[in-house]
């Protein structure tokens, strides 16, 4: 079984821009509600399409299965068939031996960036950036699937 082991924070400051090693518009959707055992993704990155189905629990671990599809495919079901959408750009931003993914949410979420640290363990040591706030990783409405169906400017 593939797991992702990731932390999420909101971001404080601005510093992280001077420091982006790379940058990717993305536009992704959900096609069920919450309320069910996975969250299943469509997502548009760049030129390329990816199928998503993670377990739908909130922190630090969960079951992930991630697949290529077919880009015409994916903005079809983007289109037609998802109950929440949200874009954003993701940057990748090194730091301390680690490559942090910054979400930068455009739309309806504009306004939120949170940070994202993928891990190889839940026990893994890393250093804080400076310009890193509060850790959400155990708040739900921080999470992608949540932000397309109640997105921040309604909190």
């Amino acid at each position: 079984m593939a797991i992702e082991i990731e932390r999420k924070f909101l971001v404080a400051t601005d510093e992280w821009r001077a420091q982006v090693s790379k940058r990717l518009p993305m536009h992704q959707g959900y096609l069920a509600a919450e309320g069910g055992q996975a969250s299943m993704r469509v997502r548009v990155q760049g030129d390329e399409a990816r199928l998503n189905i993670k377990a739908a629990v909130v922190g630090r671990s969960r079951a992930e299965y991630d697949y290529p599809m077919p880009l015409a495919d994916a903005q079809e079901i983007l289109d037609t068939l998802c109950v929440g959408c949200l874009k954003k750009t993701r940057y990748w931003v090194p730091f301390a031996g680690h490559t942090w993914e910054v979400d930068e949410f455009d739309g309806d979420n504009r306004g939120l960036v949170v940070a994202e640290l993928e891990l190889e363990a839940e026990d893994t040591q890393f250093e804080l950036p400076p310009w890193l706030g509060e850790e959400v990783t155990d708040q739900r409405r921080y999470y992608n699937h949540a932000l397309a169906l109640k997105p921040y400017r309604t909190w």
